[in-house]
């Protein structure tokens, strides 16, 4: 068994991974304050919400349970004084089952060690990275990961804070720890608050094993490079670090070779691709994405990859972003029979996204059968959200590769009990 607790959890890429395994398992809390992220997540993982014992709630009560949270309605903000009163009905009640069913601590600015259960395998950490991204910094953002940026890149320390407070406490700490950010965390001007970090985690007593990967070689046709840092609490044990240096050596994920023969599920860009537009959903998700025919995605058209032109497909996607209405995006394809004043060609589809980083068409689809209007013309999850949360998340098979060396070393380390 192996009990993990996900922070910035997003819509469960963890959760998916460890599913995959075939191994037990216990999520025993997630950590988001995103309202589409926690409902997404709740949905996908555990099935469609059974609503009844949140019908005799009155609008007043629901917010007044929900305000005791730090929630925030986009993922960047916190929920204004008074907006949850203007949030409708139905999703206050969805947002509360989610937050129940998944015993999702929400901000883990609010999080402390008595959140960190004492037998807690794996708590894993994906801090936001647009203070830390080349795009970020293309928009004149340099504060990275420092200490007062005040910022939401800056979420690293407060996992600090709080295993911190674990190590004040007397209490154990997580027997692993896994980081996930863009690899400019390793750049220059953010390495020095890295390595600060990685020091600290030395200290308290854990060996970490950082690797730069990359999608494409784990079974997914995507160019996303990530940075993961694995961390094994040994307690400065040196017999321990030579065991964890030999076992890294022999099972090295950069090595191209080791990593395709890893057993996962692997899929093409045609796997991905959804352009059997006989299936009406298909068909209308395809025109939902259609470009408009002006100047300005003539130049997207142009200046970004073909997916899919004259029947034939690329080999690899570039990054899936939280928008494809961008210059650079994932690529485009071709669509004949535009809509009036549309071009011949179209983003990927929130669903193609989804496939794109590692999940299943039947997460896409429970979203999809639980939807439903929350104003005119305004669905609960609209493409756009649809497209940034999986821009969000983590490469599913990734994680599995990842998570096939906790086991091993869980065992290694002798950790059982």
């Amino acid at each position: 068994m192996i009990k993990v607790l996900e922070a910035f959890s997003g819509i469960g890429a963890q959760a998916k991974a460890l599913e995959r395994l075939n191994i037990d398992y216990d999520i025993v809390a997630t950590a988001d304050w995103d309202i589409n992220a926690i409902m997404a997540y709740d949905l996908i993982h555990n099935g469609g919400q059974d609503l009844s014992p949140y019908l005799g709630f009155t609008k007043k009560e629901l917010v007044s349970a929900l305000s005791k949270y730090t929630l925030s309605p986009d993922g960047k903000t916190p929920y204004k004084e008074g907006s949850l009163s203007r949030t409708n009905i139905e999703v206050l009640r969805r947002l509360l089952c989610a937050i129940e069913r998944t015993n999702n601590l929400v901000s883990i600015t609010d999080m402390t060690a008595t959140d960190i259960p004492e037998d807690l395998d794996l708590f894993t950490y994906s801090f936001p990275c647009q203070d830390l991204s080349i795009a970020g910094v293309w928009h004149g953002n340099m504060s990275g990961i420092d200490r007062d940026a005040n910022n939401r890149s800056g979420m690293l320390w407060e996992v600090e804070r709080i295993l911190k407070d674990c190590v004040e406490k007397k209490q154990r700490l997580p027997r692993f720890l896994l980081m996930e950010n863009v690899s400019n965390i390793m750049a220059p001007r953010h390495m020095g608050n890295f390595q600060e970090w990685i020091d600290y985690l030395k200290k308290i007593g854990y060996y970490s094993k950082i690797y730069k990967l990359n999608a494409s070689r784990f079974g997914i046709p995507q160019i996303r490079e990530r940075v993961f840092m694995l961390s094994s609490f040994i307690g400065g044990d040196a017999d321990k670090a030579d065991l964890l240096e030999r076992y890294f050596n022999d099972h090295n994920l950069e090595n191209e070779e080791y990593a395709k023969s890893l057993p996962l599920k692997r899929k093409s860009v045609q796997d991905v691709i959804k352009n059997n537009y006989e299936r009406l959903d298909y068909k209308s998700e395809a025109c939902l994405s259609q470009l408009n025919d002006t100047p300005s995605r003539q130049r997207i058209i142009e200046e970004n990859d073909k997916i899919l032109k004259d029947g034939c497909y690329i080999d690899v996607l570039k990054t899936i972003t939280t928008k494809q209405d961008r210059n650079p995006n994932s690529g485009v394809i071709e669509y004949i029979n535009p809509c009036e004043g549309k071009a011949n060609w179209r983003y990927l589809t929130a669903r193609e996204c989804f496939l794109a980083m590692g999940f299943d068409e039947c997460d896409y689809e429970i979203l999809m059968d639980n939807n439903f209007d929350v104003a005119k013309n305004k669905r609960l999850f609209s493409e756009s959200k649809l497209i940034k949360m999986a821009g969000n998340s983590i490469v599913v098979n990734v994680l599995e590769a990842i998570f096939m060396q906790v086991i091993d070393i869980k065992e290694l380390l002798n950790c059982e009990g």
